[in-house]
């Protein structure tokens, strides 16, 4: 009796979902609805919830109907390799601010390194949710 109520457990259909990409995704692409569909299919390590990847960045390509993996997924770029921002040194209450230009990219909260133009003297400093590179941030 329990063998037949195990085999029938075991048998019994999933209804679990994935959630898998429309469209082939080149790298730093930001995902729209339009770029996610879910499908009736249990995928290893494939997002459940197409709202969990919604506003995100591809870190890599992902194909069409490959699934939707979170470690495929990051933040999206607000700072662009050679891209000129603004570079401001917090301290206390004090503000400082210049022109840098970017030598790497990266999202908010990341740490990138800047060259300060008028200097020449590259910084690290943490990209905020503006956009500007602050050196001194949280120190």
């Amino acid at each position: 009796m329990l063998r037949c109520l195990v085999l029938a457990l075991l048998a019994s259909p999933s209804f679990a979902e994935s959630v898998v990409a429309t469209r082939t995704l080149r790298p730093n692409t930001v995902i729209g609805p339009e770029d996610l569909t879910v499908v009736d299919a249990s995928l290893p390590g494939a997002l459940t919830d197409p709202a969990a990847a919604l506003g995100l960045e591809t870190r890599v390509a992902i194909y069409a109907g490959r699934p939707i993996l979170p470690a495929n997924l990051g933040t999206p770029t607000l700072v662009q390799r050679n891209q000129l921002v603004t570079l401001i040194y917090l301290a206390g209450g004090l503000a400082i601010s210049t022109d840098g230009r970017a030598l790497a990219r990266g999202s908010a909260g990341e740490t990138v390194r800047v060259i300060n133009i008028a200097s020449r003297t590259t910084v690290s400093g943490r990209i905020g949710p503006d956009g500007a590179v602050y050196v001194g941030w949280g120190e």
